[in-house]
């Protein structure tokens, strides 16, 4: 056993600022010694880390875990920061997802707001993170916190930090809080006070229902695009809905209905949120399997779509009833298929704004590009995550550029449809994932039968991830060494394609800020991206490949066979590494 791992644990057993209980569950582990040298090492060789999405990892006690301990001193270090940056009457929202612990933590984020004089806005019961991005807009704060692990397995739960333009917060914020938390080492610079405290001294308090109206009318105003087509036709189309347990039952129920989709159902065995998502192995509606259920009764009652949203409803997965047959979208699929859309029907009825503005990841397909640029839009591409979409946007508000936002998006079920909030949108993806099935149902044509009308227009795009998982100290160590032997890679060829380019993320040659990323660019114009997870022990392989020659039949696959030969390549490089 490491010792400097060893002393760390215990001076945690032995801190009187936790709990006699809390101190045990660490005594106990100590004691199991050699058997628990593992999970010692696992909760105590380094502090939480904030990746693109904050904090997040298991629950339980040590400083490598989440628990009410490190969501104060995480919260502490925000405040320090906005501090820094703000003047005068301070204030913060705070939301909460369906997970365990998820709202002790967020009254936990509220007394810490308070104690620092902060006033925290709390939503009453757990609410979306696109509706927490939009509250801290609304209610012009300066900082928000949702408490959130997104899709992760139920043991985790996580902690998302928003700067005052409602998105996560990007340099030079980020840092500072990061600094700001790793310098915080005594407990006792950690300032708290109980919620109902913080009540008694107006610095602390619920939102109303208010917001939540606001946000559906954004919905409402801003996204849906034929709304008399909804009202005279929105029983015609069935959807099923799950919220996995989640946020999203009330949200995404809430406006489908105020829309006008009468057909819209839930999965009732999935519809009461519940930390443990007892129906599902991961609550991760990007994976077929977590949709099981809705499918199911999709096929059952012969609906034309499921929705599914993650337990905080920003992610929104799909699958079509494809006469008889459950066909599931990936994320670049449902992108390309909104995006069409919005840009068809803008330009139809005349509303397309001047200098039309989408934003995507650099790992989002190239699709988006040739929908975009045939409609005369520009697209330009981030780092992975929405936090730097929100900043793009953010810079070009700042600018006064003469670009107007349309549309975000990024490979991973993800999606921005409106700049009110700033961050992906599960419940605006619902609304208008079912008015494109509706629009199309009323031209004769499914989804799928839908996004092969845009292929042929388009030419094929086929994109891959291959997502490869390392758990623990040596699964780091494994992330690394992966990243290096591509990083060096010696040979002219990959998986029988040319390499043309390869870019590093991390050199500051390019555009965008430093990043652990890779690109390789072949010479057919295909490409592969790789880059560490920034919230999950693991690293993921992006490829993306073109076809436009021959039917489209033909171009599936080739496509198929490409990107299935890239795969194998991968895959027998991970394991040299």
């Amino acid at each position: 056993m490491d010792q400097k791992i060893l002393e760390v644990a215990r001076l945690w057993s032995q801190n009187a600022y936790f709990t006699e209980e809390e101190r045990k569950e660490i005594t106990s582990l100590i004691d199991q010694l050699p058997h628990s040298e593992t999970e010692l090492t696992e909760r105590f060789y380094r502090d939480l880390e904030f990746g693109t999405g904050g904090l997040r990892a298991p629950m339980g006690m040590g400083q490598n875990r989440m628990n009410k301990y490190n969501v104060r001193r995480a919260t502490q270090a925000l405040t320090d920061t906005m501090l820094k940056h703000f003047s005068g009457n301070c204030s913060a929202v705070i939301s909460y997802d369906s997970r365990n612990f998820s709202s002790e933590f967020a009254m936990e984020a509220a007394g810490v707001f308070a104690a620092n004089g902060v006033k925290a806005h709390v939503f009453p019961e757990l609410t979306p993170t696109p509706m927490l991005s939009f509250a801290v807009r609304y209610l012009k704060a300066q900082a928000g916190i949702m408490i959130t692990a997104s899709h992760n397995p139920p043991i985790y739960n996580g902690f998302k930090a928003f700067w005052n333009d409602g998105a996560q917060v990007v340099p030079p914020y980020d840092k500072e809080i990061i600094t700001a938390y790793n310098a915080l080492t005594d407990w006792a610079a950690v300032k708290h006070m109980t919620f109902e405290e913080a009540q008694k001294h107006n610095l602390a308090a619920w939102t109303s229902p208010e917001v939540d109206e606001a946000f559906y009318q954004v919905i409402e105003k801003k996204v849906i695009l034929d709304r008399d087509m909804i009202r005279n036709h929105g029983g015609e189309i069935s959807i099923v809905y799950t919220s996995i347990h989640g946020t999203g039952e009330i949200p995404c129920v809430t406006i489908a209905k105020r829309l006008g989709f009468t057909k819209f159902v839930s999965v009732p065995e999935q519809a009461r949120p519940d930390g443990n998502f007892p129906t599902v192995k991961y609550p991760n509606p990007e994976d077929p399997k977590a949709l099981k259920l809705a499918v199911d009764l999709m096929l059952k009652t012969n609906a034309d779509i499921v929705c599914g949203t993650d337990p905080d409803c920003d992610r929104l997965g799909l699958a079509v009833n494809d006469h008889g047959e459950a066909a599931y979208p990936n994320g670049n699929q449902i992108g390309a298929l909104m995006l069409y859309y919005i840009f068809g029907r803008h330009q139809e009825k005349g509303t397309l704004p001047k200098n039309p503005l989408v934003l995507k990841s650099i790992v989002t397909s190239p699709i988006q590009n040739a929908i975009v640029e045939s409609f005369g839009g520009t697209v330009e591409d981030t780092l992975t995550g929405f936090k730097w979409m929100a900043g793009r946007l953010r810079e070009h508000e700042i600018k006064k550029s003469p670009f107007n936002f349309v549309f975000a998006s990024e490979e991973s079920f993800g999606y921005m449809l409106h700049s009110e909030a700033r961050d992906k949108d599960g419940v605006s993806s619902v609304a208008i994932i079912s008015e494109i099935a509706l629009y199309f149902k009323k031209k004769g044509m499914n989804l799928m039968e839908a996004l092969d009308s845009i292929y042929e227009e388009y030419g094929f795009f086929f994109e891959s991830l291959v997502s490869q998982d390392y758990e623990g100290v040596a699964g780091t160590q494994k992330i690394n060494r992966i990243m290096e032997y591509f990083r060096k890679y010696p040979e002219s060829h990959f998986a029988d394609e040319k390499i043309v380019a390869k870019e590093d993320y991390q050199d500051s040659v390019l555009e965008l800020p430093k990043s652990n990323v890779l690109s390789f660019t072949f010479e057919s114009g295909n490409k592969l991206f790789l880059r560490p997870s920034g919230t999950e022990p693991k690293i993921k392989f992006y490829t993306m490949v073109r076809e436009t020659s021959g039917t489209l039949v033909d171009k599936k696959n080739n496509a198929l066979k490409k990107v299935k030969t890239i795969e194998n390549k991968i895959k027998e490089c991970c394991e040299k590494a």
